[in-house]
């Protein structure tokens, strides 16, 4: 199901499990054929889904499972007749998520080293080309380390996961012997009425761009994603999530991002998923010695017939759903205002913004500079420019500024201010406005401290009203990373967004892509301006740093890029 922001995929879904209702309730049947529809989504949508469903329906008895402690609160019976069973897409990081699974299955054993790890490295590409004079040491060396050993050593730590995690969900599918009153049942054993992906794009549309930052790519936890959705397992009765009916995919991101993903998806419904196409590239992320073998010697190949319908399927999902990416219609009387607070750094704030272009010569360090001024070739170092350009002072206390403004205008308001995380911005602006003794205060998500529940806690406090005394006494203002962006609707309770400094990801020179960033941050307005906006008015707030005596700077180039009409028409798919 791929369409626009705040189209109503969600609704959608809901209407589906209520039309087949009657039917998923005649299906169920002891040990393991439940009545549920299972929705898998980020671990931040998962009381967002919960509401909507509440609020769509009338006595649909819904289970959230956020980790194993919650699971194991849950007996056969619940899961047997719930109606909707919600859980977050990367389960297989909760802790002792997979043990629990071996153990119940028998496979589980210390000797062969117990339950393994979620591998931590992902992505590793082979490399097929090598820059500079080749001089290689020896003949067994062509590409001069480019394909080391560590590499293959990851892939096969990774192959060895779903290989582990394979073989016990099959085991655990045989057991007969549990009871009706059994409790921490995996998921896995169950087969569902159907079952509805959410941001289905984020576990297995990746651009390689994305993979080469793991940082990004760990944030978004596609690794265990992609292991729980199966799609390297080519035998479908062998994947994790078993169902009756249907398995839906909601998206509407890839409409608004780079070509490749949006071609992946394209892809993806060409039956890349659906029959686990072997040749697809994504599977050296885990390929093994042994996969490799049996690979280049054992797989048929694929016939011109079978490779011209994946394209035309690809292209029946391109032709219509990018006809979907607009909602017009349900956006009139709302308009968006793109309000932009120019603020002057210091003399002192100048000269650590010039020391901080790292690499640059001197007498071409300059107020004014710009990403493709930046030479990764030529040992310039962008990522130092970029986390002090975020943490100026000038920055900080602007943002403090601009929420005490929009508090004092409307003091019941909540705000949200979106970061670039990778470079410590979000830091940074959480620091800033719980600074003072008397600060403002902000919310945040603290992915090593707070639990699942936690994180969909404070969500919810920004998508629903004020009611108790200690929801008054909450801070007004949400601070998250642009990778958070993604599915989360806080249009009821906020209307005005800031962001803390312009969008850019890119190494310098030639490596930024402005269409990507613009969708990026399209995304996080979309967090707000989308149907359902109880106000007349969206208000995005930018915060520009200039130079002391108002020269332009980083911040002006890039906020001239990411405003710019046509790269927003490239990244909407408006474009002709």
């Amino acid at each position: 199901v791929a369409d626009a922001i705040g189209a109503g995929k969600t609704v959608i879904s809901i209407a589906m499990i209520l039309n087949g209702l009657k039917a998923a309730k005649k299906a169920i049947s002891f040990p393991n054929k439940s009545g549920a529809t299972l929705i898998v989504v980020p671990p931040t949508l998962i009381l967002q889904w919960n509401t909507e469903i509440i609020k769509f329906t009338h006595g649909l008895t819904v289970n959230c499972i956020y980790d194993l402690y919650h699971l194991n609160h849950l007996s056969l019976n619940h899961i047997l007749y719930a109606d909707v069973v919600i859980i977050p897409v990367d389960i297989l990081e909760s802790k002792d998520y997979l043990k629990n699974l071996l153990q119940k299955a028998g496979t589980y054993s210390e000797e062969n080293g117990g339950s393994p790890e979620l591998p931590k490295f992902t992505g590793q590409m082979e490399k097929n080309a090598a820059q500079g004079v080749w001089i290689p040491a020896s003949s067994r060396d062509p590409y001069a380390g480019g394909n080391n050993p560590q590499s293959q050593n990851r892939r096969n730590a990774s192959a060895r996961y779903s290989h582990v995690y394979v073989e016990g969900i099959q085991s655990l599918r045989q057991r007969k012997d549990f009871t009706i009153s059994s409790k921490g049942v995996p998921i896995e054993y169950f087969e569902w009425e159907r079952v509805i992906v959410d941001e289905i794009h984020e576990s297995l549309c990746t651009t390689k761009e994305e993979l080469d930052n793991m940082n990004f790519f760990k944030e978004k936890k596609r690794r265990a994603g992609r292991e729980l959705l199966g799609v390297m397992t080519k035998d479908t009765s062998c994947r994790p999530l078993q169902y009756r009916k249907s398995i839906f995919g909601l998206t509407g991101t890839p409409l608004l991002d780079h070509t490749s993903r949006v071609i992946e998806l394209g892809n993806l419904m060409g039956n890349t998923y659906i029959i686990g196409l072997g040749s697809h590239w994504r599977k050296l992320e885990r390929e093994s010695c042994r996969d490799i073998f049996l690979y280049n010697f054992l797989e048929q190949k694929q016939s011109r017939e079978y490779r011209k319908n994946v394209y035309m399927k690809c292209q029946e999902y391109l032709t219509i759903a990018s006809c979907r990416n607009t909602c017009e219609d349900q956006m009139k009387g709302i308009t968006l205002t793109d309000k932009i607070h120019k603020v002057l750094m210091s003399e002192e704030e100048k000269g650590v913004y010039l020391d901080s272009q790292h690499g640059i010569s001197k007498e071409h360090r300059i107020l004014g500079i710009k990403p493709g001024d930046f030479d990764p070739q030529a040992g310039h170092d962008i990522s130092r420019f970029l986390i002090q350009n975020a943490k100026v002072e000038c920055r900080c206390k602007e943002l403090v500024t601009v929420c005490q403004g929009i508090l004092e205008k409307s003091p019941k308001t909540k705000i949200v201010v979106f970061t670039d995380g990778r470079i410590g911005a979000g830091i940074a602006a959480r620091k800033s406005l719980m600074a003072g003794t008397d600060p403002l205060g902000c919310v945040w998500l603290d992915s090593k401290e707070d639990s699942r529940l936690d994180i969909a806690k404070k969500i919810s406090w920004f998508q629903q009203g004020d009611v108790t005394e200690d929801d008054w006494k909450r801070p007004r203002i949400l601070v998250l990373h642009f990778e958070h962006a993604a599915g989360i609707n806080l249009q009821h309770e906020c209307h005005n967004v800031v962001f803390f400094s312009p969008l850019y990801v890119g190494d310098g020179g030639t490596t930024g892509d402005p269409v990507v960033d613009i969708s990026t941050e399209l995304q996080a307005v979309g967090r707000v301006y989308r149907p359902g906006q109880k106000q007349k008015e969206v208000i995005l707030h930018r915060i520009e740093v200039k130079g002391p005596n108002g020269e332009n700077c980083f911040d002006s180039h890039l906020i001239q890029r990411n405003q710019n009409e046509d790269y927003k028409k490239q990244a909407t798919n408006t474009d002709d």
